[in-house]
């Protein structure tokens, strides 16, 4: 049972931690993509110290680690618990002002700046009557994602210290960057982390457990043209950008793309164009939770795009396809008592399981055929990467709850 009494210090830990400027850069070539996110990693080092994890560090790329003793006699599987610290690119990060609205009562939040979360558009708000909700000033975004995850796996290790007669097997802690830009287990090393099974504190609503991911490929497309100056370029210039423009009206309008899919339906997806009239180049993210129609996708661009090149005689093109991560529903089914015991102890805690597909991915992706099974539980936060983002402070105190009582479990079971 969880100690009621206990004085919860995720929001104050959650309110820090948005104030540092974590964005990732998906231009970036350096690893962390930018050093700014370790200003936040080097100070959670420090309290982790303070709660009593003697062992924490920050390694050379980033990650932070830390270690929670085994207080038990059974030999329990090691277990990790892990977030990232970076926000997304999209929206910026810096100087984020979180607003609190005590006491919601329904209906629409009105932020200071005029932008509005509407409750016909957020239905999990008629499960937050009487909650605190935190959110952002409507500027730039809040950062839940992942710092609420940074913060709930804290404090739930701070509760763990504090109630030595809860029993569980060694924990680890990490703290990784670049997760937002697909990059997050890029330079972790599995024997670093020492852990055989994990759990990435990610998701969004409360009681969501994740087994399943999207499978992820990028799509790199350069269009080259034949450059001449435009005062005489009669017979002669061939510009790249209207092969591109050419190629991206080609696009369905109907189908395949996000703003036309959900659920399980994958999407190919423009993400950005830049160039000249010699070359220009168009970006792609492609994604499906079947690894076969990846391809399927991918063969459909490249015929687009000789359709477009052979509209403009003298221009040529390269197709590059990059594989990012694939379904983690492939390895985690053959580790049945992750998901399970993730089931159990929402269980216990009244809250009701949500198993649910990601419609993306994690750094549980990658590291499940790293060789760690690893879904992805709530931590609370809805509307990631936009101006709207917002939390629920009982969400966050809900997701510790979840972390200790999954330790409990996996001891119990051992």
């Amino acid at each position: 049972m969880f100690d009621e009494s206990y004085d919860f210090t995720v929001k104050e830990r959650f309110l820090r931690y948005v104030k540092y400027d974590t964005q990732s850069n998906e231009e970036s070539e350096t690893f962390p993509s930018d050093p700014k996110q370790l200003e936040l990693s080097k100070d959670l080092v420090k309290e982790l110290k303070e709660i009593g994890l003697e062992d924490a560090y920050m390694n050379e790329y980033g990650y932070v680690f830390a270690t929670l003793p085994s207080n038990t006699d059974k030999e329990v599987p090691v277990v990790a618990f892990i977030a990232h610290v970076d926000t997304a690119p999209a929206v910026t990060g810096k100087n984020v002002n979180p607003q609190i609205f005590e006491n919601y009562q329904g209906g629409d939040i009105v932020l200071p700046n005029g932008k509005v979360i509407e409750e016909a558009k957020n239905p999990e708000l008629k499960d937050m009557i009487g909650f605190e909700i935190i959110t952002t000033d409507g500027t730039t975004l809040l950062g839940a994602d992942d710092k609420a995850g940074v913060a709930e796996i804290i404090d739930a290790m701070n509760y763990l210290i504090k109630h030595p007669e809860v029993k569980h097997g060694t924990i680890r802690v990490c703290f990784t960057p670049d997760e937002e830009v697909g990059r997050g287990t890029e330079k972790l090393d599995i024997k670093e982390l020492g852990a055989k099974y994990a759990y990435t504190i990610d998701g969004g609503t409360r009681g969501e457990i994740e087994t399943e991911t999207f499978s992820a490929d990028a799509v790199d497309i350069k269009f080259f043209g034949k450059n001449v100056h435009p005062g005489y370029a009669k017979g002669k210039l061939v510009n790249a950008i209207k092969v591109a423009a050419r190629f991206i009206e080609m696009l369905p309008k109907d189908k395949l793309s996000p703003e036309t899919t959900e659920g399980r339906e994958g999407y190919v997806h423009p993400i950005s164009i830049s160039g000249n009239e010699e070359e220009t180049q168009v970006k792609f993210i492609i994604r499906d939770f079947v690894d076969e129609k990846l391809t399927e996708y991918e063969d459909y661009l490249e015929e687009l795009v000789k359709k477009a090149v052979a509209e403009f005689p003298g221009s040529n093109y390269e197709f590059k396809r990059i594989e990012q991560y694939r379904n983690m529903k492939h390895i985690v089914d053959q580790h049945p008592e992750v998901e399970q015991y993730a089931i159990e102890a929402l269980e216990r805690l009244g809250i009701k399981p949500i198993q649910s597909a990601i419609r993306g991915g994690t750094d549980g992706s990658k590291l499940s055929y790293m060789g760690v099974p690893t879904p992805n539980l709530f931590a609370g936060g809805h509307n990631f990467h936009s101006v709207l983002e917002y939390v629920a402070r009982e969400d966050m105190e809900a997701a510790v709850k979840t972390i200790v009582t999954l330790a409990q479990i996996w001891e119990e079971k051992s």
